[in-house]
């Protein structure tokens, strides 16, 4: 009878190591794994304001999108527009293993007193700021003004 406790011990000790095995690996998945792609600006037709557009993919853990900055802009603020109502938000929440959109007639930053006007074929430093992924810079590209990535040719 002695086995028993032997036997019992052993399984204990295993199932408490698989239990840190599975502990220490999900540190990577407690972690956000934010990529931005897709990032334009449409030429502005006045000078003093611009839009811009992206999409943040996460492959890890939820993170939040701050805030926003460009040397192009004394203000980079977030927006949201819902029911043809833009609204300033403080921050938005990237999903866990999800995507953000940031799209005409929806999410969108907003680069407000330029300190001057981009042209289509400029690109513009923006960076990123987030909760737990810290600043990512993002270069992006100014379009010609109807430039909508959802109806151009690929």
């Amino acid at each position: 009878m002695r086995r028993t406790p032997i036997t019992l011990g052993a399984l204990t000790l295993a199932a408490g190591l698989a239990l840190t095995a599975c502990g220490s690996g999900s540190e990577a998945a407690d972690k956000p794994d934010v990529k931005v792609e897709g990032a334009f600006i449409p030429a502005p037709a006045s000078g003093d304001m611009a839009a811009g557009f992206f999409t943040v993919h996460n492959k890890g853990a939820a993170d939040t999108l701050t805030s926003v900055s460009s040397d192009i802009s004394q203000t980079v603020s977030l927006h949201t527009t819902k029911g043809g109502v833009m609204k300033e938000q403080k921050s938005f929440a990237v999903p866990a293993n999800g995507e953000l959109d940031f799209e005409r007639g929806g999410n969108h930053v907003m680069f407000e007193n330029l300190k001057r006007k981009p042209a289509e074929g400029d690109k513009v430093s923006v960076q990123l700021h987030f909760a737990k992924s810290g600043n990512v810079k993002v270069s992006f590209p100014v379009k010609v003004a109807t430039y909508n990535p959802s109806h151009a040719s690929h």
